[in-house]
């Protein structure tokens, strides 16, 4: 029985004693530089990682890099300041837009015999947009 005493009392003060070692250890740590180093090389390799999938997933063809294979605009009109006439080319239709700082409204839809360009192989598409489009304002398809 002695002995059992003996052994419960030592294990007692042991535990105590080990109790009150990580009390001490439990104080408030401090940002050191190098905890901050630590993080920056963290975050530095993370957006290499992200920066070189995306990277990757371009060169794969996963993302699309331009919309220009279905939409460009064909030719633009300036009528004043802020407004413009501009032709749009959507696949197979082309589209008459009216541009305004504040929107954008549809003025016509082209379709198959009525486009206005289909191969434009001249520089001069500007001149020819506004007599097209005098044209088909004024009633004369041709």
């Amino acid at each position: 029985m002695k002995t059992l005493l003996q052994s419960l009392i030592v294990l007692f003060c042991s535990a105590s004693s080990a109790f009150a070692a990580i009390e001490q250890k439990q104080t408030v740590s401090t940002i050191s530089t190098d905890h901050v180093l630590n993080w920056t090389l963290g975050l530095i390799i993370v957006l290499a990682l992200f920066f070189t999938c995306v990277w990757l997933m371009k060169k794969m063809g996963a993302l699309p890099v331009n919309a220009k294979d279905g939409m460009k605009v064909v030719a633009g009109l300036t009528l004043g300041m802020r407004e413009k006439i501009i032709l749009v080319q959507i696949g197979e239709k082309q589209l008459v837009l009216a541009v305004t700082p504040g929107r954008i409204e549809k003025l016509l839809l082209l379709e198959g015999e009525d486009t206005l360009f289909q191969q434009t192989k001249d520089g001069n598409t500007e001149a020819d947009f506004s007599q097209k489009l005098k044209q088909i304002m004024s009633g004369d398809n041709r």
